[in-house]
């Protein structure tokens, strides 16, 4: 069993029992302000170290009695002359009893004085309100309590920042230096301020926040853009005896082609990209492109530039693990593209074969994708039972671009 500050024991997890009547009488309060109407606690009679401590105990209780806070009931038969339980009667006179402040009050004391001289975002407002809601009612927020109120200004400001397009180009600490002048902020605040974020954006349903983060465009050193086809750089073919070229993403618009590829497929991942490139398209009829799992913001904007330079007649492919943050992938590359995208090797039937259950829940809503090629995968992580899978479990195959439409 395990002891708190308040000095009480949980048994069996049934009955919460003390052995102060500060601990108990307070634990009254915690619960009602946790939406629990008339809560009660046990005296913990085993615990009282001597008879004076069990006096203690009876004396504070019957004090809180007289008050009108509380109601104390007693043991029956040979018990009947033993406290069995406290329960709460009128919580705003234990409020005075105990001379604390009620947790509603003392949020809304604590939000206001947070959100002073802050011009926020609609959206990221709202979700500061729901973290005071939470505070209100003795309850954390992305684990920040109403004591962390400081820290939870700072979060909120450093998301702001992101939300103006702040952070874009910046690394991290350079970025957390010039918004809030502590260089391991973001470091320290990484979950609350992608909450934060989230409220107003789609943000990656991955717990990643440094890649998500990146995908957002945090990154002053991206990850260069790896091709394999026959295209040309700077108008010179490049070599067929290299797999792969590796470009800054920025240097896209150098990229051309002499003949069109048949299709375009940009993969996730690094072992899933060289086997497609050494077994599923050795002759490289198609331009394959790994994204690096999360595409920078770089990177998404090379692939918004490709749409542009190659026409509608070119179909494009995505490639990922059948999980909720491969479709995050799929529909951000879909919307930098501006045009139709395919799922490739991307379905529930692939997921219920070779898949494994998907731990906890998916945060992706049914119809929420409704638009996009990958929505029958998305609903299939909205309903109970689905499965994910890597997509290293699958071999190489090159898209069907004969029958993309």
């Amino acid at each position: 069993m395990t002891k708190s500050s308040h000095g009480w024991r949980r048994n069996k997890l049934v009955a919460r029992k003390f052995e102060t009547a500060a601990g108990l009488l307070n634990d009254l309060l915690d619960r009602f302000e946790a939406g629990t109407a008339q809560p009660v606690g046990y005296p913990d009679h085993d615990a009282f170290l001597s008879v004076t401590a069990s006096d203690t105990f009876a004396r504070a209780t019957a004090e809180a009695e007289r008050a009108g806070c509380v109601e104390r009931v007693w043991g029956v038969g040979r018990r009947r002359a033993e406290l069995k339980f406290v329960r709460l009667a009128d919580a705003p006179s234990l409020y005075r009893f105990l001379d604390r402040i009620p947790a509603r009050e003392a949020a809304a004391g604590v939000g206001e004085a947070m959100l002073d001289g802050l011009d926020l975002h609609p959206k990221l407002r709202e979700a500061v309100l729901a973290a005071i809601d939470a505070w209100s009612r003795n309850r954390t927020w992305a684990s920040l309590g109403r004591d962390d109120a400081v820290l939870m200004r700072t979060a909120i400001m450093l998301a702001q920042a992101m939300l103006d397009g702040s952070h874009r180009g910046l690394d991290y600490r350079t970025f957390s230096r010039r918004t809030v002048a502590n260089s391991k902020a973001l470091e320290r605040l990484e979950g609350p301020v992608l909450r934060l974020i989230g409220s107003v954006v789609d943000v990656p349903p991955s717990s990643n926040a440094r890649a998500a983060f990146a995908a957002l465009g945090l990154e002053r050193f991206g990850p260069p853009l790896l091709l394999s086809g026959a295209f040309l750089l700077d108008r010179q073919p490049v070599s067929p005896s290299l797999p792969y070229l590796g470009i800054p993403p920025t240097a896209m618009m150098r990229i051309g082609f002499d003949r069109l590829p048949a299709y375009v497929l940009t993969i996730e991942n690094f072992a899933s990209f060289n086997r497609h490139v050494l077994e599923a398209d050795p002759d490289r009829v198609g331009l394959t492109l790994y994204v690096g799992g999360y595409p920078s913001l770089a990177t998404q904007k090379a692939l918004s530039e490709l749409g542009t330079i190659l026409p509608l007649t070119v179909p494009f492919f995505h490639w990922s693990d059948i999980d909720p943050d491969g479709t995050w992938i799929f529909r951000t590359i879909e919307r930098e593209l501006g045009r139709v995208l395919r799922p490739h090797l991307m379905s529930r039937e692939l997921a219920e074969e070779y898949g494994e259950p998907l731990a906890g829940y998916s945060r992706l809503r049914r119809n929420e994708a409704s638009h996009s090629l990958i929505s029958d995968l998305a609903n299939y992580f909205a309903e109970p039972g689905a499965k994910i899978m890597e997509q290293e479990q699958i071999d190489p195959q090159i898209p069907n671009w004969l029958k993309a439409d």
